[in-house]
């Protein structure tokens, strides 16, 4: 509980948790994630990315550019196996579909909460499970490293 305007109001539900089980392939890019890690930081520093470290789950990979005033998200890196032709483009500038529907939506609060965030689609053209894993840069996060995890 906290206290708004002298009322306690309840603290928000995070609106996209990730599950105490990921997907393999999900898991292993949180490892890489968290082993970036530098002394007690809370989150990994941009520069230090490389998803070619991360082998195999490259084309299954992405990664967005982050800039504020106003907060704005573009694909800086779309992996092969994802749909194509999307690099260099603002999240708000194109139809987002499978499997990057919501995706604004998680980019946006990933920033937020400045933690991992995670979204699970079940059933249409098919199910898939997306991470999205926060970067520090430019002294504040400035990239969001995103897997996808297809069933």
């Amino acid at each position: 509980m906290s206290q708004i305007g002298g009322r306690e109001t309840a603290k928000a539900a995070h609106p996209f948790p990730v599950p105490h089980r990921l997907a393999p392939d999900l898991s292993r890019v949180e490892a890489y994630w968290r082993g970036l890690l530098r002394g007690g930081a809370d989150m990994p520093f941009a520069d230090d990315l490389n998803p070619n470290d991360l082998g195999n789950l490259e084309p299954r990979l992405f990664v967005i550019d982050v800039f504020d005033n106003p907060e704005r998200f573009r694909f800086a890196i779309v992996g092969e196996a994802l749909p194509g032709g999307l690099a260099g483009v603002f999240l708000d500038e194109t139809a987002l579909a499978g499997p990057f529907e919501f995706l604004r939506a998680q980019a946006s609060a990933t920033t937020e909460a400045a933690q991992p965030t995670y979204f699970r689609q079940e059933g249409g053209k098919g199910s898939y499970g997306r991470l999205l894993l926060p970067l520090w840069g430019e002294g504040r996060i400035s990239v969001l490293l995103g897997a996808v995890a297809f069933d």
